[in-house]
């Protein structure tokens, strides 16, 4: 059983539950000062809090998405995950190999042309050499006959490091808000690839094109709209896509747009920050080439580059937010022809519950900045 299996939390929770129960029915007998009794209370007792500390764990996972596997959780995902079979100028049957499907939940989801699908699949970066897995939710429109020529406007959603793909789907709800809105008239019918930035996993390369690593930038800005677009009905220009994250997803967000207004015409930062850190999950992202370090900081970007055409939105809160300060500065350094807009709430941690309350008013804001031609 998987580690986000509602199995696994059952059991663990049945578990927790069996043994408060039994240590409290063993505990007078366990009351005499033999060494077999103390041991006997000190077992019970550790037995209880680990079982207890497992349930939270579970749910606090399944809830925010840090870990998808057992191989993730212990550090056994290593393998920086290079595709090769699917570029097509091998002969392979093209960047993107959709390698499952599933229903979306909600009324009518078993059905697509009511409810959309979501397909897992793998794609290919030609120029990075990084291949990763993504989710794309198709809208209903997509399977329906009365668009079959129509190429649909697409975003490209982000966790946070560590993060999970899935958490995007069950933790925030993307696909679900999304056809909530479309259905409700609030935005367009849109497409939305659902990944995790950590595309060299273990390694959270914060989308920067490592020296001598990973090309991690290349793979967002290029080969992954490139591959989407060939396999699906979505446009090649930057009026055609988005990209949206939250915390580092949120910075890598921006960041693409910033770097790359010719591919992302639109981008959200929810409670991104704008500085790659160096820490032991980045490890050394730019071997002293300062140029480089200097171009991921947002702010010095800003400041020193030509303005990118491209239209940014972040969002902040006013308490329990470390990057308020920061989002101010982030929004006074912006000029024209660079566009940008702001969520600010007056309270709200940095996480799922804060980003619930600010998707809905994000994809209907990068709604009204792309299009489908």
């Amino acid at each position: 059983m998987g580690l986000t299996s509602n199995k696994v939390l059952a059991l663990a929770v049945l578990l927790a539950v069996l043994l408060f129960f039994g240590t409290i029915w063993l505990w007078p007998r366990l009351a005499r000062r033999s060494w077999k009794a103390v041991t006997g209370r000190v077992g019970l007792l550790l037995a209880t809090q680990l079982a207890i500390f497992a349930s939270v764990g579970l749910a606090a996972n399944q809830a925010f998405g840090f870990y998808a596997t057992w191989a993730d959780l212990f550090g056994q995902e290593t393998s920086p995950g290079i595709v090769v079979d699917h570029d097509p100028a091998k002969g392979g049957s093209g960047p993107v190999k959709v390698v499952d499907t599933q229903t979306v939940s909600v009324p009518g989801g078993d059905r697509p042309v009511t409810g959309g699908q979501i397909q897992k699949i793998e794609v290919g970066g030609k120029e990075s050499n990084i291949g990763s897995p993504a989710y794309v939710y198709l809208p209903p429109e997509y399977f329906q006959p009365q668009y079959r020529n129509r190429t649909f406007p697409a975003a490209v959603a982000l966790t946070g490091y560590p993060g999970t793909a899935e958490a995007l789907i069950k933790g925030l709800h993307y696909p679900q808000t999304a056809h909530r809105l479309a259905s409700e008239g609030k935005m367009q019918p849109m497409i939305l690839i659902m990944m995790r930035p950590t595309v060299a996993p273990p390694r959270d390369t914060e989308c920067v094109d490592i020296p001598g690593g990973p090309q991690a930038e290349t793979f967002f800005a290029k080969d992954l709209p490139d591959a989407i677009s060939q396999h699906y009905r979505v446009g090649t220009k930057a009026q055609n896509w988005g990209v949206i994250g939250d915390s580092t997803g949120g910075y890598c967000a921006l960041k693409l747009a910033v770097h790359h207004p010719d591919k992302y015409g639109a981008a959200v930062g929810l409670s991104a920050y704008y500085k790659a850190p160096i820490d032991v999950t980045t490890g050394d992202l730019f071997h002293g080439d300062e140029q480089l370090e200097r171009e991921a900081n947002l702010l010095w970007y800003l400041d020193h580059k030509p303005a990118p055409k491209t239209s940014l939105l972040v969002t902040s809160s006013k308490k329990g937010e470390d990057n308020y300060r920061d989002t101010l500065k982030f929004i006074d350094k912006v000029k024209a022809p660079t566009r940008v807009s702001s969520i600010t709430l007056d309270s709200g941690g940095h996480n799922f519950n804060t980003w619930r309350r600010e998707i809905p008013a994000a994809l209907q804001w990068m709604s009204g900045r792309l299009n489908d031609n």
